[in-house]
């Protein structure tokens, strides 16, 4: 009988001490996800929220915002109807700069999330100023990921997220405290407000001498490229590398037909410096007729200003050229 309590008792002991292991057991697994809930770790992952979107710092790990950055490639100068000459990477991408950031000493202050809605001009091997740049305004930070991060007159280079399109400014105004970059780093100036004497505006473009004479299509020398063609109003000629010559097809479409007009037709006889051979036309899918160059369609770019400008030239990875007496890319 004793024997029996004795054993009776061993098993209520050993029936008590599993219980007790699996309260703890239990307890644990319960404190994990009220843990894992407020884990920076887990949080950094997440959606941008509206404060990223408008000049918040969001999440400030750096690691949140490695491989945001995009090159900047060869820098050009667009002229925007409302904001006037604009800083563009080399796909054509409106350049931002935050108030938030500094320019002495440059500083950046927009990481986590506001780095995924405005990611990082990285400045790399293949960035360079364009036409119309001044290089020595251009340099660089280092960020917290060890990124280096374009510099525009001291200040940081962003582009934004939801600017899909080249010529997009979607940016522009964005929490008050986001505006499109000028070339030399300022804020972009909205039409009708102060500019340096050296910029005009697109309608005011000098007309050369031989516009008057019936002249359409002639050659003039470019500091930089040498010998290019311009049009009657001495706009510089282009051709997109992405279009066709056999068959004969333009694949500027769509949003590309903002920022690149397809130039009318000449008259063969009013050339100067040209073969009239390489001159002919193409009838676009509208209907409307395009001057052709060596068979292939030519277009003026609207960021250029003045007479003989050519700031197009390279945009989009070299995709844009001007086009030499040969019918051939300029400056090569």
């Amino acid at each position: 009988m004793t024997t029996k309590r004795y054993g009776l008792v061993a098993v209520c002991l050993l029936l008590a001490g599993l219980l007790l292991m699996a309260a703890f057991g239990s307890g644990n697994s319960s404190a994990t996800p009220s843990y894992g809930a407020s884990d920076p770790a887990q949080l950094a992952g997440a959606a941008p929220s509206p404060a990223g979107a408008y000049g918040g710092y969001g999440d400030a790990s750096p690691s949140a915002a490695a491989g945001n950055g995009k090159p900047g490639g060869q820098l050009a100068v667009r002229v925007d109807d409302k904001l006037g000459p604009v800083l563009t990477d080399g796909q054509g991408f409106t350049l931002y700069r935050f108030d938030k950031d500094t320019a002495k000493p440059p500083t950046s202050n927009c990481a986590g999330t506001c780095a995924t809605t405005w990611p990082p001009v990285i400045n790399d091997a293949n960035t360079m100023a364009g036409t119309g740049i001044d290089p020595g305004k251009l340099g660089e930070i280092t960020r917290a990921d060890g990124t280096r991060q374009l510099t525009v007159g001291g200040w940081p280079a962003y582009r934004y997220a939801q600017d899909t399109a080249p010529g997009d400014t979607k940016g522009q105004g964005v929490g008050g405290t986001w505006n499109a970059l000028a070339p030399d780093g300022s804020k972009a100036k909205a039409a009708g407000a102060t500019a340096p004497a050296s910029t005009a505006p697109a309608t005011a473009m000098p007309q050369p001498s031989q516009s008057a004479s019936g002249v359409q299509l002639s050659v003039m020398m470019h500091p930089q490229l040498g010998p290019i063609m311009v049009d009657a109003n001495g706009r510089t000629l282009y051709h997109f590398a992405k279009d066709t010559a056999w068959p004969m097809r333009s694949n500027c479409v769509g949003d590309c037909l903002k920022t690149w007009t397809p130039a009318p037709p000449v008259d063969p006889r009013k050339i100067k410096g040209v073969d009239p051979k390489l001159i002919g036309k193409m009838q676009r899918p509208d209907g409307t007729w395009q001057l052709s160059i060596n068979c292939t369609p030519a277009y003026t770019y609207t960021g250029d200003q003045g007479y003989g400008d050519a700031l197009g030239n390279g945009l989009a990875n070299g995709a844009w050229t001007a086009i030499n007496p040969q019918g051939k890319p300029a400056g090569k």
